[in-house]
């Protein structure tokens, strides 16, 4: 008997590739926690709820949920600023928040937003995560936000060389990332096994091997990690900025998740993804990880590619995964207290630089540089400010380059004919009235003008009241400057 959305002739598939999975899974849960300030083992319940409860509902059959790099910089400034408990409370509220979204068929909505904006998104945590990670590398202490990090970077390196223990904990954090970097290049039976986990295998070997003193995850088991958040955790949602911080969880966790899922459906042939079905899988998720205290969820690309790369056919595979997540967190905790804080952080410095986007900046200077500058200024707006009012600003930046280019308007002066005639076509908008009256003001004294709008598509107020404006003032000079305003046809 196998699961019941799973064929007996699929079950195997599935088996295979859930525990290619689970190994993924396994560091980047306990990274993502690590580096989001919290307690090992909430990774690891967000990914057994991200496997047992989002794997089991419908919405996207071969994506894999659990805790994300993208959500690490948001939560773990919310835990500074609110405590680990209300962190439940936060994420609960953002899960609600999914649920209703997906009950209301804002799904499919996502989908509108600039990729530009989304991959600036991603380099801008992938900047954060580098800067602050590289602190964790040596095992030193992060100042906080992300450009206290940048200019702590330099006394980083200066007070490291002379400290043999922050010496010993960089050389296994770089030789970590080396095996990350390095591992697409070994024989392809061997990478079978997920880099990652080869990463912090060897790295955990060599710590104990030579008793390195380095620092090691602090272990208190599953169930003593669950802290429910209580009511006073509930009301204190109530601020300005807590709700902020709700929103933002609730709107970054489901523009990944249904990116991720887009990618996703773009790698097999199986169903396509219900978009406002796999927000209430993601809402429900979110939920039942904040009731029990967790990081919040998201659907990840790196477990997700993984799992249909491995030849996953069904659903069945990311709810096994988030069986073996459980099975291995219960009977062999104490096997994560040996692994170094190092190898996390190089874990996450890895996956941290494949967010920049290098080469998607490069090609969009070469083909669309406007596009390259939302996606360098949102990137830039999340480094100086927060992840929140980053994608806020680089939405705004998106908005703006649109309106640049659909107001593109076209002025011909012919100052031949009398009157002189100008023609203006296209849209006229605030944003080109610098160019129109550019124009405007070469127009010499004592000539009549015929001021053809006919050519105009769109005529917005900013622009109708300067024409209007010169007009007036050419008109009042003396009786040969004469203005005759032929209007336009459709008006904004």
């Amino acid at each position: 008997m196998g699961l019941p959305f799973s064929r007996p002739g699929d079950l195997r598939q599935d088996f295979l590739s859930s525990i290619v999975v689970f190994l993924v899974a396994l560091p980047l849960c306990i990274g993502v926690a690590v580096a989001s300030g919290v307690p090992a083992e909430l990774g690891l319940i967000t990914g057994i709820v991200g496997g047992l409860v989002a794997g089991t509902l419908p919405g996207s059959s071969l994506q894999v949920s659990g805790p994300a790099a993208g959500l690490t910089v948001l939560v773990y400034e919310a835990v500074q600023e609110y405590g680990l408990r209300t962190l439940g409370a936060i994420v609960i509220a953002a899960g609600l928040i999914q649920l209703g979204m997906g009950v209301l068929r804002l799904g499919r909505w996502f989908r509108a937003i600039s990729i530009s904006v989304v991959h600036g998104m991603l380099a801008g945590i992938g900047l954060v995560l580098v800067t602050g990670q590289m602190f964790n590398l040596f095992d030193g202490k992060s100042p906080g936000a992300a450009m206290a990090n940048v200019a702590g970077l330099p006394n980083l390196l200066t007070d490291s060389a002379n400290e043999p223990a922050a010496l010993a904990a960089g050389g296994i954090g770089v030789g970590t990332i080396v095996v990350l970097a390095g591992w697409k290049h070994v024989p392809k039976r061997l990478r079978v096994v997920p880099g990652a986990l080869v990463a912090v295998a060897l790295a955990t070997l060599v710590t104990i091997a030579f008793d390195l003193p380095v620092k090691r995850i602090e272990v208190k088991g599953l169930l003593g990690s669950i802290q429910p958040p209580g009511l006073s955790e509930l009301g204190g949602l109530a601020s300005v900025g807590a709700i902020g911080t709700v929103v933002a969880f609730a709107l970054i966790a489901s523009a990944e998740s249904l990116f991720s899922a887009a990618a996703v459906d773009r790698m097999h042939n199986g169903p396509r993804t219900n978009y406002d079905r796999e927000l209430i899988a993601q809402g429900a998720g979110n939920t039942i990880c904040g009731l029990l205290g967790a990081l919040p969820m998201t659907a990840v690309i790196v477990r997700s590619a993984a799992n249909v790369q491995a030849g996953a056919r069904t659903k069945a595979s990311r709810i096994l995964h988030g069986v073996w997540l459980l099975a291995f967190t219960a009977a062999f905790p104490v096997a994560l207290g040996y692994i170094p804080v190092t190898a996390l952080a190089a874990i996450l410095v890895h996956a941290g630089w494949k967010l920049l986007s290098l080469r998607e900046v490069g090609r969009l200077w070469r083909t669309e540089r406007g596009e390259a500058v939302v996606l360098t200024g949102t990137a830039l707006a999340i480094v100086v400010t927060n992840l929140f009012e980053g994608v806020l600003i680089g939405l705004l930046l998106a908005v703006v380059k649109t309106a640049w280019d659909v107001s593109e308007i076209h002025i011909d002066v012919d100052e031949e004919a009398d009157p002189i005639v100008i023609r203006l076509s296209g849209n006229a908008t605030f944003l080109r009235l610098p160019k129109v009256l550019d124009t405007l003001e070469t127009i010499p004294h004592g000539r009549a003008v015929e001021l053809d709008l006919s050519g105009l598509r769109h005529l917005d107020h900013a622009c109708r009241t300067a024409l209007q404006a010169w007009a007036a003032q050419h008109d009042g000079r003396d009786e040969k400057s004469s203005v005759r305003m032929k209007e336009p046809a459709l008006t904004g």
